[in-house]
């Protein structure tokens, strides 16, 4: 796993992005190379051939980002995986087209665009499915031992097994109890945790992570002691959970691990920053978005009675309450009845053209005027209704710690979960803020607008 923009991001992902950059390259290379035998040199470096080829790679690039394949790169279906690529190369043919017709001179000539798109669809699959058997044999993988048996050390295991590409494999585990079973992510049993000496001399795992449901009495420390002096890599269940979910649990979290953390922000330097950006982001949006706002405004305003714009309570920094903006996406006075409940699927209160407000993420768009105003931020935990708070802090550990930064318009939670409705789902998004809370800063918030993107155009998470 390889650290950027402050997420773990597994080795054999990155390798896989850059190896098919470079084979993208290669199918649009050939075909140049054949239509200019004599000079393809000329066309490169002295009439844009360059320049071309690498917009052309970079749409295949975003086409096959936007179809999740980076997200988990096992091939389940070969028809399927075609198929998928078959969309992303159509996604290079439409921008090549769409540049012809600007007359930007920016686009390949269609022989070239058309060989090297043909070339892409037979040479990328292939080299996908050869990737995803051999990275795992070719890279290896880093085998843990697990000291303990809790629910984080469950979870990781689940993990593992679904995402051998994140290079973890689980040697065994040490437990007091004989007959639970924690899956064949992290392994069988190999003995007790006063075991842990000998066991780990003769596995010799890459890491030696604890999870007990009990540390009193039974954590061996002077062996870990013994352990880590003796090169081993010793760590909390808890760190290797954050790496692999992006998510920091509160079921095992003491509070101890935040307030020692080096990592838990914000800093005032970064909060700065934050403010600044995105202001000006707010800025630009309102500039570029306006003449989009204005006509969702006039279709609301057509298409059911009430209002353009509507304002809501919401529990912003410090716990103080403000009024966030929207475009109305329900019925007027929706909620006369029913009183401040959670959106549900499928909910009634809905109108047609909130369905699709909601789905692409175009509600939420006068929230730029909440930025300009200092209430919220581009990229923060998502606003809570006062009455939902109140009752949410008092059944969740940590839930008001999430008020302790601005909110934003969109967050860690909203490009990694769905929409949540119920206690369950308002946990895990919860973990989800609180890791951003802990990480935040301007790579992350960057990565976050990024993946935003593709969640608003996908028309993911909403409710």
């Amino acid at each position: 796993m390889i650290r950027l923009f402050r997420v773990s991001i597994p080795t054999s992902v990155l390798l896989l992005i850059v190896a098919e950059i470079a084979l993208a390259f290669v199918c649009f290379l050939i075909p140049v190379w054949i239509a200019e035998p004599q000079a393809p040199e000329i066309y490169l470096m002295y009439e844009g051939g360059i320049l071309k080829v690498s917009i052309a790679v970079a749409t295949l690039v975003i086409g096959i980002y936007f179809h999740d394949l980076y997200e988990n790169f096992r091939v389940g279906s070969r028809s399927f995986l075609f198929a998928q690529f078959c969309t992303a190369i159509g996604v290079v043919m439409l921008a090549q087209a769409l540049l012809a017709y600007t007359g930007l001179d920016l686009n390949l000539s269609g022989w070239v665009a058309l060989a090297g798109s043909a070339l892409a669809l037979v040479l990328l699959p292939a080299f996908r499915i050869v990737y995803s058997r051999a990275v795992v044999r070719i890279l290896g993988q880093q085998r843990l031992l697990f000291l303990g048996e809790n629910e984080l050390i469950k979870e990781v295991g689940r993990q593992i097994g679904k995402h051998p590409e994140k290079g973890y494999a689980g040697a065994g585990y040490l437990s007091e109890s004989e007959d639970v079973c924690l899956g064949p992510g992290v392994g069988e049993r190999l003995g007790r945790p006063a075991d842990i000496e000998t066991v780990a001399k003769n596995v010799k795992p890459s890491a030696i992570v604890v999870g007990l449901k009990e540390r009193r009495g039974q954590l061996p420390v002077y062996a870990l002691m013994d352990l880590r002096l003796l090169g081993f890599y010793v760590q909390e269940v808890s760190a290797l959970h954050e790496s692999l979910t992006g998510r920091i649990s509160v079921r095992t979290l003491r509070p101890s691990q935040l307030v020692f953390s080096d990592e838990l922000g914000p800093k005032p330097n970064q909060i700065l920053v934050k403010e600044v950006t995105s202001f000006l982001i707010a800025l630009l949006a309102l500039v570029v978005l306006g003449p989009v706002m204005l006509v969702v405004a006039v279709l609301v305003r057509l298409t059911s009675p009430g209002p353009a714009l509507y304002s809501q309570k919401r529990v912003g920094f410090n716990g103080k309450v403000f009024r966030v903006f929207k475009f109305r996406s329900m019925y007027q006075d929706a909620e006369a009845r029913t009183g401040a409940v959670w959106a549900q699927k499928d909910d009634p209160r809905i109108t047609p053209l909130g369905k699709w407000l909601r789905k692409l993420r175009l509600d939420e768009l006068p929230q730029v005027f909440n930025v300009l105003r200092g209430e919220m931020s581009i990229v923060g935990p998502r606003p809570e209704r006062p009455e939902f708070v109140k009752t949410l802090s008092e059944q969740i550990p940590f839930y008001s710690q999430r008020h302790f930064v601005k909110p934003g318009i969109t967050g860690w939670a909203q490009i990694n979960y769905k929409y949540g409705d119920t206690i369950e789902d308002t946990i895990s998004k919860l973990e989800y803020d609180l890791y951003y809370i802990k990480h935040m800063g301007p790579s992350l918030d960057f990565y976050i607008i990024f993946h935003t993107v593709k969640v608003m155009l996908l028309s993911r998470g909403a409710q």
